[in-house]
């Protein structure tokens, strides 16, 4: 009984001195007393002892430090878990943060589609020629204006896909209708062989006699039948914008 009075003593000064406890938690049950004997024999105890050496716990179930208490004498069991930056105290555990997630780096643009190509434009296109340009008077074989006038429609040609070419003979109303209708006949057809011996294929060529069926001015002047003796040249093809 003197030993155990001496000890309280002492253990009070302890605590009045340099002692403190821990952080308590007061939902903490009370715990049985530590059994384990740190440092009994020491004057530099890190936790407070009774006689038996056994560590005092306070009414929290924590264990009673000195002011000789390190990190390093922490007792498993005894104090609140130590923890390691960059770990912090959560609901009594260490808990480490959640790992930084680096954001994938942006998907590079897709590439601007390529713009579709141009879609080919059907054309067609209509000339009318003077026969007497193209033909002597009551003649079918081409005069040297005619066949220039023929080069420069050939030249127009380039870059079309044609399709076909539609060559039509006019006459005016001097003669009888089937003479007339034979005349623009034979005047298409030679529009077409020279077309042909310019390179286009003969299938591409269609001729058609109108005679004096289509006229476009009054027959009954000079100058009205010189506009319906003519040959109208049509192509048609298609051409890329």
């Amino acid at each position: 009984m003197n030993k155990l009075a001496t000890f309280v003593l002492a253990a009070s000064a302890a605590i009045a001195g340099n002692a403190f406890a821990q952080s308590t938690a007061p939902t903490a049950p009370p715990y049985a007393p530590l059994t384990t004997d740190i440092k009994a024999n020491s004057p530099y105890s890190a936790y407070v002892q009774d006689a038996r050496g056994i560590i005092v716990r306070n009414p929290f179930g924590l264990c009673w430090r000195t002011g000789y208490w390190t990190p390093a004498d922490a007792v498993p069991g005894c104090d609140l878990p130590l923890c390691v930056a960059p770990e912090t105290l959560v609901n009594g555990k260490c808990v480490a943060p959640a790992p930084v997630v680096m954001a994938p780096p942006p998907a590079a643009p897709a590439p601007a589609p390529a713009p579709a190509p141009a879609a080919p434009v059907v054309t067609s296109e209509k000339v009318s020629y003077s026969a007497d340009a193209f033909f002597d008077f009551d003649k079918s074989v081409l005069k040297p204006a005619g066949k220039a006038s023929l080069d420069d429609l050939s030249s127009k040609l380039q870059g079309i896909n044609l399709e076909v070419i539609i060559a039509v003979g006019h006459t005016d109303s001097i003669g009888t209708d089937a003479y007339n209708q034979k005349l623009s006949i034979r005047r298409a057809e030679a529009v077409k062989a020279y077309l042909q011996a310019k390179g286009i294929e003969a299938n591409r060529v269609y001729t058609e006699g109108k005679g004096e069926k289509q006229p476009v001015a009054d027959n009954k002047s000079s100058a009205g039948r010189a506009k319906n003796r003519r040959v109208e040249i049509e192509v048609v093809g298609t051409r890329t914008k």
